[in-house]
């Protein structure tokens, strides 16, 4: 039988559970295991006094089966009982994954010192002797768990911790992979100036409109920088939008005069096919502008030259029904369709032998912004028959 003495004030650290419970909103699910019902009566009548859930079984063997069904957040484990122990039990419930992280505090008659080690080798978190005092096992139960909530919470820091680490990793090479894009444009303007320009000038004279051109890819690429910091979040908490009125069909002409000079030297020939009329959409300008950017790079990333024959990469808009599509496609030498349903997953690349080396994150960071702005995007492609990416843009505002 259990001896109990009661009547002195309950410690400080009782009342402290006590009101995180409160705060909370929490009842806390004690499981009491003893093969004498006299003592599970009484130390649950007592328990569930103080605001505690009470489950309760006679038998190892049938609280094994309820406790893997519904875990409790502590059991009270009696070490003498028929046909199992509570040594063996405890063993049991430890070697379970679903069950090895429930705090056991054993309560026995048994005092003796290596009946005590026995207990914490087998993993039990505390061992209380009878006869007892209630306020002592309250104070233990109470605090284990709080020490079972203080891990949850560093556990749940812990997960936070990595997926932010995680989610600025990603940021970083994001960046630096689009930084690529404005700079590879910069670039081949200037080198095509400077092929123009007669060698022995020391000065040259630029058209404005190539000016504007180098003035509005910097532009681009201090605006991927300052992204930076804020894209660590996408993945928590969604790409940034800037949602205004945007005239799909105008972006496109920009986005291709700025690139006709470089794309030229390069000797691709880049055509626009834009359906008349199309309908203004809510979307973000510079983030549709990276879209477009990444799709025409990774066109001529895998069809570098030398070319069995000239590039050619059309962009097509149209407005079937209640969006727009958007259709980037070229005749090269197109993706392996076994890397379609995978190819805009982070870290995913073409696998042909001319595939340049990079990070595998263009394709992942269209999906995300399109994604962000309630569309979808998807690749139509056929080994030495070009590719096609297709986006579709919503006509309302609904982004994901």
């Amino acid at each position: 039988m259990f001896a109990v003495r009661l009547g002195l004030p309950l410690p400080f650290l009782h009342c402290q559970f006590q009101k995180a419970i409160a705060m909370g909103q929490v009842r806390k699910t004690l499981f009491i295991v003893d093969d004498t019902p006299d003592n599970v009566r009484l130390l649950a009548n007592l328990l569930s006094g103080h605001g505690y859930l009470i489950r309760k079984a006679l038998d190892a063997s049938f609280a094994l089966k309820s406790i893997e069904q519904c875990p409790p957040d502590l059991i009270l484990l009696d070490v003498n009982m028929p046909r199992m122990n509570g040594y063996e039990m405890c063993a049991r419930l430890k070697s379970n994954p679903s069950t090895q992280d429930i705090p056991i505090i054993f309560i026995s008659a048994l005092d003796n010192v290596l009946d005590k080690v026995k207990a914490f080798n087998l993993g039990g978190a505390d061992y209380i002797t009878k006869p007892f005092q209630m306020e002592e096992v309250l104070a233990r139960i109470e605090h284990q768990l709080l020490l079972q909530q203080q891990k949850h919470q560093l556990q749940a820091e812990i997960q936070e911790r990595r997926r932010a680490e995680q989610s600025l990793e990603i940021s970083l090479r994001v960046v630096s992979h689009d930084l690529r894009n404005p700079v590879l444009g910069l670039s081949m303007v200037l080198n095509n100036c400077l092929k123009r320009a007669d060698p022995e000038e020391t000065e040259l004279c630029l058209p404005r409109q190539t000016l504007e051109q180098m003035v509005r890819s910097c532009e681009r690429q201090l605006a991927l920088i300052n992204s930076l910091v804020e894209s660590q979040h996408w993945e928590q908490q969604g790409v940034p939008l800037v949602l205004r009125q945007l005239n799909l069909a105008t972006l496109v002409k920009d986005f291709a005069a700025e690139w006709s000079l470089g794309l030229r030297e390069q000797e691709v020939r880049l055509n626009l096919n834009l359906a008349e009329n199309l309908p203004p959409i809510p979307g973000d300008t510079n983030f549709i502008w990276r879209v477009l950017e990444n799709l025409l790079a990774n066109s001529l990333k895998y069809n570098p030259p030398p070319r069995t024959e000239p590039l050619e990469i059309t962009i097509t808009v149209t407005a079937p029904g209640d969006v727009l599509i958007c259709r980037v496609k070229d005749n090269g030498v197109g993706i392996d369709p076994a890397m379609a349903q995978r190819i805009f997953e982070r870290y995913q690349r073409g696998d042909r032998d001319n595939n340049p080396l990079g990070l595998g994150l263009g394709l992942y960071v269209c999906k995300l912004i399109i994604t962000a702005h309630g569309g979808q995007i998807g690749l139509n492609t056929a080994v030495d028959q070009g590719a096609e990416i297709y986006f579709t843009l919503p006509l309302t505002n609904s982004p994901a």
